[in-house]
Order: structure tokens, then C-alpha cells, then sequence
């Protein structure tokens, strides 16, 4: 029995049509093939309502973001104020202009099941999958999104959700033991750039 035309051309339409992207899979490949990049980005810190409060308390700042696999990675905080965090692969530093306070400790000892590991340090899900429960959650505005959730409890981070737009970093969204959520947005990016190794050198002023 002869299929319809219709049916014929549908079945050839989903049949070169490649399989829908996921989460996991965005993230998997932006781990195996993005080396380096560098963008812009937006963070807006979120509070828990205190008691009285009607509106919850919130603290938007900008900055320009690079990192360099594996484990380097350099934010740079410009407003409101100024502040800069480098991970030069052994050693995490954060500076803190305003205060003239610089503060550094051990990367292995910090940033195991936090969101530069997923960015920065991570390499693969194998990898990825010993710190964190991944999971692939539905897309939503043109953006794959992932779960992660630390496989320690006891650490200040509870979740934190990756999104994907067109193969690049488009979102992060974190929660923490607090209550308190932060949501970077990713601008501006570029992909696999040329990046020299210094610029993830910190030498205190």
C-alpha cells in the first residue's frame, strides 16, 4: 500500500533532520572543545526578603570574564566596584580594590563543586559527574539548560543551572546554602581566543 505524498516528504523531513540538542550535550561539547574565551558579563545577586521587607534586596554588577583551560580563569569586576578574582591553577586570588585587601587560597581546596569548575576547570561530564549530579532540564528562550547539583552537602553552594545558547555560554544561574541567588548573563563572547598565560598571573600590588 502506497504511502500519501505527505506522509512520504514528512518522513524524509525528520529523517536528515538531526537529533534536538539537550543540556548535557551542549555541555559536553562546550567542555571537549571550547579551550578558551573571554566576554562580558551581568550579575544580579538576589537576597532573601527579611522579615518586613515587601521587595527582596538586590545588587547588580559588570565585568569582563576569560578563562584558559585547565583551571585558569580570570573576573574582573568593574561596577560598582572594583574587584578581580584570578585562578592561575594552583592558587585562587581575589582582590579587593576598595579594601587594598587581597586575599588567596589553595584552588583544590575551593573550587570543586563551584560554578568556575563547570566553566573553567572541568574538562569532561566524566570528570564533572564526581562533584556534581548533572542533569539535562527543558530549554527555554532559545537557551539548553543543565542542572547541577553539588554531590556535597555541606558546602555553601546548593545549585546551580547552565545554559547554552548556540554552543556558547549564555547563563548561569546560582543558588546557595542562604537562600541567596545570583544570575550571570554572558555577552559579548568569543569562543577558543588567543589567550597568553600571564593574564592569569596575580601579582599583589
Amino acid at each position: 500500500r502506497c504511502l500519501p505524498a505527505v506522509a512520504i516528504s514528512a518522513s524524509l523531513l525528520f529523517a536528515v533532520l538531526p537529533a534536538r540538542a539537550d543540556g548535557l550535550a551542549e555541555l559536553d561539547q562546550f567542555l571537549r572543545e571550547v579551550s578558551s574565551a573571554k566576554s562580558s558579563f551581568t550579575q544580579v545577586v538576589t537576597s532573601p526578603k527579611r522579615a518586613k521587607e515587601s521587595v527582596a534586596r538586590t545588587k547588580i554588577s559588570s565585568g569582563s570574564f576569560e578563562f584558559l583551560r585547565p583551571g585558569r580563569f580570570r573576573f574582573e569586576y568593574t561596577k560598582p566596584f572594583e574587584q578581580t578574582i584570578v585562578a592561575d591553577g594552583e592558587t585562587l586570588w581575589l582582590y579587593d580594590l576598595d579594601l587594598n585587601q587581597v586575599t588567596a587560597r589553595q584552588q583544590k581546596d575551593v573550587l570543586g563543586s563551584t560554578p568556575a569548575a563547570l566553566i573553567a576547570s572541568g574538562t569532561d561530564l566524566k570528570g564533572l559527574g564526581q562533584s556534581f549530579d548533572l542533569q539535562s532540564a527543558p530549554a527555554s528562550d532559545g537557551i539548553e539548560w543543565v542542572d547541577a547539583k553539588p554531590r556535597q552537602s555541606d558546602g555553601q553552594l546548593k545549585s546551580v543551572r547552565v545554559g547554552f545558547r548556540a554552543g556558547q555560554l549564555a547563563e548561569l544561574q546560582i543558588v546557595d546554602s542562604l537562600g541567596q541567588r545570583s544570575v550571570l548573563t554572558f555577552t559579548d563572547w568569543k569562543g577558543n581566543v588567543a589567550l597568553k598565560g600571564d593574564r592569569f598571573q596575580f601579582q599583589p600590588p
